[in-house]
Parts: structure tokens; sequence; C-alpha cells
């Protein structure tokens, strides 16, 4: 379990609109639960001085058909979500035995009840790995008007005597439906034992996306903290301290920023910190995958009879601050040139350091995520030269102007495509809207669901 007080990478936040939404995800479910046929082991006496003891035994039933007329889903705060049906509807079938005197019969019967009201509360907590972990937090169910036609053998006579087990039959009918309820939630809970905190992206890095603690459930709403925390395939690093600061997680607002105001509710909130971000850079900047060798026609002004060999590397890992005008980063790189010999020896010319600040402003349209970006910094520094003083200046010139005509433009071309924002078994965001907040990127969102 993570240390108590740790700030989370992302936070999310459910909102009443969001159940509504989950609400015939939530009654499918619970049709699908019942709509098969369940142990039910009923076994009942009745004595009558005329026609002597009538024992009964009903095994099992089967629902065919449940009729949800009226039903809301709620949070139950401090616990999960409500889920309340009324006047609902149910048709069954069973086979039962019967013996009455020296009497013995079986056969089949069909019930019908009606205004079935049915309420149930599904707890919500998180495990030890940071899973979550779902259980029955309550159930009631109340089904007043029973209906039921013995078939078969002497059903004429049972039939007359309805009145005796169609009671207890009730009662027993509406113990069996929350026992089914209960075991759906069972079989729920034990897959998510298997749910995985972690998703490995590329050969690099992976990310921890366990819960840091249970959901904090209101009445209005639930909050969903995650570790949001990027590491290296198959290596945990702590990332030790550093020269440069690095950004610290903030905490996700009380209230709606006036900047997502709109004229209905989203469905949810996803507050994502810069400290996703750093972790990011952390891990890719250790890993060694900020590095690229490129040939610089530029270099070879100096050496115009051999190729020459440039590698750009990082010296620190990028940082990034999130800013309500936009995203701020800085890059903390080194160049190195070599000259490449003909027996393909590398040489080493001289080593720079390249600082560069950014800004950038992400945007989203048409589900997918887009942004522009732009320099608004270059620094260019000797550290060691093999061939001597190197023209630091010119350099720096040539470097922001090949930037400003060719590499934001590139960048820019490449970010405006945009990437596709994802979508999680059938559901996808809609009606998304960004906005750029102090320490994090908030994000509105609607989802919808297509099979």
């Amino acid at each position: 379990m993570p240390a108590a007080g740790t700030n989370p990478g992302i936070k999310a936040r459910l909102t009443q609109r969001a159940l509504e939404f989950g609400r015939r995800f939530g009654l499918e479910q619970l049709q699908s639960l019942l709509q098969k046929e369940h142990e039910l082991n009923l076994k009942g006496s009745y004595h009558s001085p005329l026609l002597g003891t009538f024992t009964y035994a009903v095994p099992r039933i089967r629902i065919h058909e449940l009729q949800i007329n009226d039903s809301a889903v709620d949070f139950a705060k401090d616990v999960g979500v409500r889920l309340t049906v009324q006047r609902a509807r149910i048709q069954l079938s069973a086979d039962w035995e019967a013996q009455l005197g020296a009497i013995q019969d079986r056969g089949s019967i069909k019930l019908c009840m009606r205004d079935l009201d049915v309420m149930a509360v599904l707890g919500v907590s998180v495990d030890s790995n940071g899973r979550p972990m779902v259980w029955s937090a309550g159930c009631d169910t109340r089904g007043t008007h029973l209906h039921m036609e013995f078939h078969h053998g002497h059903s004429w006579l049972y039939n007359l005597l309805t009145p005796l087990v169609q009671r207890s039959l009730r009662q027993e009918l509406n113990k069996q439906l929350c026992l089914e309820l209960r075991r759906g939630i069972l079989r729920l809970e034990a897959a998510l034992k298997h749910m995985k905190v972690s998703t490995q992206l590329d050969p690099f890095a992976a990310i921890d996306h366990s819960l840091l603690g249970r959901p904090a459930i209101t009445a209005e709403h639930g909050d969903v903290a995650l570790k949001g925390e990027f590491f290296r395939v198959g290596k945990y690093q702590q990332r030790p301290s550093s020269p440069v600061p690095v950004a610290l997680p903030v905490a996700l607002p009380e209230a709606l920023p006036m900047a997502l105001a709109t004229a209905h509710e989203p469905m949810l909130l996803l507050a994502v910190t810069e400290f996703v971000a750093n972790s990011a850079a952390f891990t890719y900047f250790t890993a060694g995958a900020l590095r690229r060798n490129i040939s610089s026609s530029m270099l070879q002004e100096r050496y115009p009879d051999q190729p020459m060999e440039l590698h750009l590397s990082a010296r620190w890992q990028p940082l990034l601050s999130c800013h309500p005008d936009g995203l701020h980063g800085a890059l903390f790189s080194s160049a190195e040139a070599f000259v490449v010999l003909p027996n393909a020896t590398r040489v080493p010319a001289f080593l720079l350091n390249i600082d560069a600040n950014v800004t950038g402003k992400p945007t989203i349209t048409g589900n997918r995520l887009r942004g522009t970006v732009s320099l608004t910094g270059l620094s260019v520094a000797q550290v060691t030269s093999h061939v001597g003083p190197v023209e630091v200046k010119r350099l720096e010139t040539l470097l922001k102007f090949g930037l400003w005509l060719f590499g934001v433009p590139w960048a820019n071309k490449r970010l405006q495509a945009g990437v596709p924002l994802p979508a999680l078994h059938g559901l996808s965001p809609l009606n998304t809207r960004l906005s750029l907040q102090e320490g994090f990127v908030l994000i509105a969102t609607d989802l919808q669901y297509e099979p």
C-alpha cells in the first residue's frame, strides 16, 4: 500500500450524470444475473384437519422475464453506489414435488410477482495492492403480489391450496433475489483481484495506475485517486534529488473551474498533474531513450572532406510545468560532434550544452488530442573542443533559425494531426473539453458506449 499522504498523479471524479449513464448497464447486469436457473430448495408443510398434512418442495426456479419500470442510481455516502428498482415485474417457472396424505405427485408451477421493489448497495474500497474492491453493502427486495398456477399431476387440487404456500414462497423468492445479487458481486470481486495496476507502454516505460486509497464517496460525486507514475520496465527507480527542481503533484480542487462551466455537468472530470509528465521524462531519461545520432551538413563547413556525426542526448531530465497560459517545458541537452574517419572511427571534435525553453498548448477537437508548440528560448555553450574555439553565437543563431523555419513547423504539423482519445471496453469520450490549471490539466467529458 502506498505511503500515507502520497499525492495522486491522476484524480478522476465521477458525477451523478455518470451514474445515470451507467444505470442501464447495471440493469442489464441485474437482468443477466437473474434470468437463469437458480437453486431454491424450498420446503414446507401445512396441516389441515380435513385433508391431513400437505408437504411440498420446490428445488429450483427459472426466471424468464424481468420488467423494470422505475429505477434510480445514486451515490451512497462513504460506501459506494446504490441501485433502486421499483414496481418491477418478474415471471418465473419451477418444478414442484408434493405429498398429501398417501398421494405423491410432481409437476410444474408458473409464478408472476408484481410490484417488486429492489434496493442494492455496492460497497467500493481498495486492497493492499491498489486494486479496487467491491462487496454487497446492503440488499432488500420486496414483492407484494404473487400469482401462482400449478400444472400437471393433481394441479387442480393444489391450485385450491395456493393460499397456504403463497406467503412462504413469496418470502423465499425475495430472499433468493438478494442471494443471487450477492453471488454476482462476489464474481465481480474475484475478477477485480486479477486487474492490472500497471500497464507497459513501450520497451522503456510502464505507468502505475494503482489506487492510492479507497474512493471518496459523497452524496454528489465519487473521487478516485490514482498514482499515475511512470517507471522503467523491469526496474523501479526512485527519483534522486536533482539540481533542477522537480514539480510536485497537486490536489484536484473541490469546485469545478469556471473555464469548464457548461450548461450541464460532465460525466467525468480527469485531472492529470504535471507530476505524471515529469515522472515520464525521468523514466525515459534514466532508460537512455532520450538520445539520437544525426549527421549535420552544417558542421561539415569546418571539415568539408570528412563526414560528421552529432550525438544528441539529454543531460538532465526534461521538466514540464502546467500553467493557465500553457505548458512550459525546459530541455537540457548535450551535443557532441565527431569526425568520422574512413575506417569508421569517430574522433571527438567538440561538446556543447544546448538548452531550450518551449511552450505548448494542448487542445481536444473531434475526440483527438492536438496541440501547438513554440520555442521561447535557446542557449548554446561550449563545454570542450578538440578543434579550437567553436563559433557558439553563430551556431546558436543558426539553430534558432533552423528550428523556427523547419523544426517548430514540423512539430506543429505532427501535433495538429493529433492522436485519438483512448476507448476502453466500448466506452469512448464525448463532448470533451480541456482546461489548463495551475499544476494540472483538467479534462471534462461525457461518455458514450459503442459495443
